[in-house]
């Protein structure tokens, strides 16, 4: 009976003992509180490292100077930036699709006593397809052509030629200065 009557939605809860268990925290109640619930400004973590410029203090901002925008740093268009995206798509969810299948594929081999592979086929296939789908990213990245009137080809072989020594090429560049 009594847990018909602590589980009933409009009850309240009325125990015969207090709790054998110390309350640790102090009750606040509604008309106590002194401060607002909701201030103006949102509580801030500030771990070393971790912190946003505009919460930096006065010292970091004279130690570390912000970097300035060179001429070279040009904002991408949006249509390098959707061509890019659709790459990485493509580039990292076929070769999970395929993996996928392969594992649903050994999977009804198995249980329709078809083929019983060894255990190390799927994982090899798994190793494979996952890798390459992680690879997909910076793939679909460096095979995009970067030049908003020209497309590209299909798979992307000279684009990635090109912006591989460029992209060493400005790593040295920053590495020099």
């Amino acid at each position: 009976m009594k847990t018909l009557i602590i589980c009933a939605p409009n009850a309240t809860l009325n125990l015969s003992k207090p709790s054998p268990r110390k309350q640790n925290l102090p009750l606040i109640h509604a008309e106590k509180l002194k401060q607002p619930l909701i201030t103006s400004k949102p509580p801030r973590a500030s771990a070393k490292g971790f912190s946003s410029p505009s919460v930096a203090s006065d010292v970091d901002k004279k130690e570390k100077p912000m970097r300035k925008k060179n001429k070279d740093d040009e904002d991408l268009p949006t249509s390098v930036m959707y061509r890019i995206i659709r790459r990485i798509l493509v580039s990292v969810v076929v070769p999970m699709g395929l993996g996928l299948a392969f594992l649903h594929l050994f999977g009804e081999l198995k249980e329709n006593k078809v083929y019983d592979a060894p255990l190390w086929l799927p994982f090899v296939t798994t190793l494979l397809t996952f890798g390459a789908s992680s690879i997909g990213i910076a793939y679909g990245t460096l095979s995009t052509s970067l030049e908003e009137e020209k497309e590209g080809s299909f798979l992307g072989f000279e684009q990635v030629q090109k912006n591989w020594v460029e992209m060493w090429q400005e790593e040295e560049d920053e590495d020099a200065t």
